[in-house]
């Protein structure tokens, strides 16, 4: 696939790696953490020029979340590659007049400063749309630019409270987030469609935008199904562990060696396969306690108890054979060790290497292969390692950029 794809591009030099869809396209971001990183990261992707903004010293609070990979924190590499590092102390006037000249000749800015952090200091929509017109702003927050929660602190849990996803996560005896974070993901998805759709529209009216995205509301539309299942004051759909809420059989079984497959029967003609061909009980199909959909998930414990009865001479592998041979779906329960050496991404060629400050890397490559143009997957940036340049970049002179070290509005990297 790759070597097609090389071939391709060297027959037509428009489709030339070089060329991504946001070369040209400068990003400022006033950003920490996890959902502002993430959008901008992925603009990165596309070529985006994007340039990072740190507190001088420790940077982006997220660089000191763990040391896991190499020294470095697992939070910060994974959504800060492609990036340049600026150091700016924005409480220092000359810090922001810095500011102000790169804002001046960007095309986005993105920022998930505390509340009302960004307009205090002259960076709210209203202000910047009158001074640069063209410029697209994207401001993330927990829980939106106005409403009675505008000021609430808000962290990936506690928005994950909010939007009623702990209510329909976990066990029966007790709810269970989500082991990553899904709301700063959701917000930063959100966050980067907005902006790609920002710019489209830049192109017809040639104005930027403003965008306000929540967090709240991020993971609120991905709850769309459980909200609709409890529409009206109707029960809400059951905390099921692994398992389906509402299908069944879907989900973890064990084998007779220990290991656990998932798998998932969707509809009557699956359940039909399932009994005759995995579970060797073609009588099974008819029973009336498990006839339609809604009969297996209402009897689903005597249900596992015959699957777990079947599985117990068997190994996983022999499962899943039988399994793949019914054409039902099911998988390996991975952990996320084992999803670096995951077959299906071994071969279709989905890591690379980036550089860090520590050594090179693994990265996975984003998702949607494109014929027309390679991913940017370079380096993962020092604390202010691209000040100097940027600051040259805009004419300050040696004298200027040693003036801004020694008031500490700027940190240099030796």
């Amino acid at each position: 696939m790759r070597a097609r794809r090389s071939v391709e591009r060297a027959l037509n030099p428009a489709h030339s790696p070089a060329k991504r869809p946001l070369d040209g396209i400068t990003v400022v971001s006033l950003e920490h953490a996890i959902a502002a990183p993430f959008c901008t990261r992925h603009l990165a992707d596309l070529g985006a020029r994007v340039i990072k903004v740190e507190r001088p010293g420790a940077g982006d609070f997220a660089r000191a979340y763990d040391s896991r990979v190499k020294g470095l924190s697992s939070h910060f590499v994974w959504v800060n590659r492609s990036k340049e590092s600026l150091t700016l102390d924005l409480k220092q006037p000359a810090a922001l007049a810095v500011l102000d000249e790169l804002v001046a000749k960007a095309d986005v800015l993105v920022q998930n400063l505390a509340p009302g952090a960004a307009a205090r200091m002259g960076l709210g929509w209203q202000a910047l749309h009158a001074k640069y017109p063209r410029l697209v702003v994207c401001d993330i927050s927990g829980y939106g630019n106005d409403g009675p929660y505008r000021d609430k602190k808000a962290y990936d849990l506690l928005i994950q409270s909010e939007a009623g996803f702990l209510s329909v996560t976990g066990t029966p005896q007790e709810p269970a987030k989500a082991g990553n974070a899904i709301a700063d993901i959701a917000a930063g998805m959100y966050a980067y469609s907005s902006v790609l759709a920002a710019l489209l529209q830049r192109q017809k009216s040639g104005e930027g935008s403003h965008i306000d995205v929540s967090m709240l509301e991020s993971l609120g539309e991905w709850m769309g199904f459980p909200m609709y299942y409890a529409y009206e004051g109707a029960a809400p759909p059951p905390r099921s562990g692994a398992a389906h809420a509402t299908i069944y059989p879907y989900g973890p079984f064990p084998a007779g060696d220990g290991k656990t497959v998932m798998l998932g029967v969707q509809n009557d003609r699956e359940w039909q396969a399932f009994c005759e061909q995995v579970l060797i009980a073609p009588g099974l199909a008819s029973d009336t306690r498990f006839a339609t959909g809604a009969r297996r998930n209402k009897h689903r414990e005597a249900l596992k108890r015959l699957i777990v009865e079947a599985f117990a001479s068997l190994t996983a592998e022999q499962v899943m054979k039988r399994l793949d041979d019914a054409q039902i779906a099911n998988a390996q329960v991975n952990t996320v060790g084992d999803v670096w050496a995951h077959p299906q991404l071994q071969a279709r060629e989905r890591f690379r290497e980036v550089p860090t400050p520590h050594g090179p890397v693994g990265a996975m490559l984003p998702p949607g292969v494109n014929s027309s143009f390679d991913y940017r997957m370079d380096a993962i940036p020092a604390v202010g390692e691209h000040t100097v340049a940027i600051l040259r970049e805009l004419g300050r002179s040696d004298d200027a950029i040693a003036a801004l070290r020694s008031t500490g509005a700027i940190q240099v990297v030796e």
